[in-house]
């Protein structure tokens, strides 16, 4: 008898773990989900799926909600792909063969401009920009895009280069290897913008504000070509200014914030991708959730 209740102690005790994890997952899956409102302007913009077979049949395909979700949840946490099977969200080697597809087919790129061009209609014709760039750390898996950082000890490492409009929005992306020198990505950053720029005119200048690692001819040529007006400043130059004139305000703060934005995003610490278009992808990612979030989409 007492074996009999044993049994039934250990069988209710599976249930309440099963039970348990259940809700775990429910809850994981409530918190690491895409907003409905970024859904509602992302849907769109995902090509249809192509039928896997002609007369049809096969396995139930994975909503995009889920699989976006998920590649949100190792962008966010940093897991492996693999990590997404104990989760309950969405099965890890789906999203990973689906994230694949979305990185080659520049899906994201078009997210990021729907979200720009929000913020231009919200804001008008206005392009006061400010170029930085940052080393992604370590890439401790090599790959594309990366090389030796000289301030590491020439451990492996990406550098990547932001643009970001007068507020501060991300709307240019260049990465290349951690021994790049910044001014060889200034024109890959301005030609990555994905919406049309604004005419420049005498009463509507566009500035583009830089530190001393971009004061070269061919940088300012190339800037005056495009009619972009160039402020290039020392940080020694910049922190005396502000010091002699306390109503003074810096002009590459904004740039910085967004580094520090995107630095919350876990996968973006250190680069695992070996493939250079997928770190890229995980970096368009995090602009699209910077933007929609700035222009008010989401919270």
């Amino acid at each position: 008898m007492g074996d009999y209740g044993n049994q039934d102690e250990s069988a209710a005790t599976d249930v309440e773990d099963g039970s348990s994890e259940r809700a775990r997952h429910r809850t994981m899956a409530g918190v690491f989900r895409i907003p409905d409102e970024m859904w509602e302007r992302i849907e769109p913009l995902i090509p249809a799926p192509a039928k896997a077979h002609r007369f049809g049949g096969g396995r139930r395909r994975v909503p995009d909600r889920e699989v976006l979700d998920g590649i949100f949840f190792v962008l966010r946490t940093g897991s492996q792909w693999r990590a997404l099977d104990a989760t309950g969200i969405c099965n890890g080697a789906t999203a990973h063969r689906r994230f694949l597809g979305v990185a080659a087919g520049g899906v994201l790129r078009g997210v990021v401009g729907a979200g720009a061009a929000r913020l231009r209609r919200r804001c008008g014709d206005r392009l006061g920009l400010a170029v930085d760039r940052r080393f992604d750390g370590k890439s401790p898996l090599g790959g594309g895009k990366t090389g030796r950082n000289p301030t590491d000890r020439g451990k492996l490492g990406a550098k990547r280069s932001v643009m970001v409009e007068a507020a501060g929005i991300p709307i240019g992306l260049a990465t290349d290897g951690a021994n790049r020198n910044d001014c060889k990505l200034t024109e890959p950053t301005i030609s990555s913008i994905p919406i049309e720029r604004p005419q420049p005119s005498a009463e509507a200048l566009q500035g583009v504000c830089l530190d001393k690692a971009y004061d070269h001819d061919f940088v300012r040529e190339m800037l005056d070509e495009l009619d972009f007006v160039e402020h290039i400043r020392s940080r020694g130059e910049e922190a005396r200014e502000l010091r002699e004139d306390l109503g003074e305000r810096a002009r590459r703060w904004v740039v910085e914030r967004v580094h520090s934005w995107i630095n919350r995003y876990r996968a973006l610490l250190i680069r695992w991708s070996k493939k250079p278009d997928n770190h890229d992808a995980l970096l368009k990612f995090s602009f699209a959730l910077i933007t929609w979030q700035q222009t008010g989409v989401m919270r």
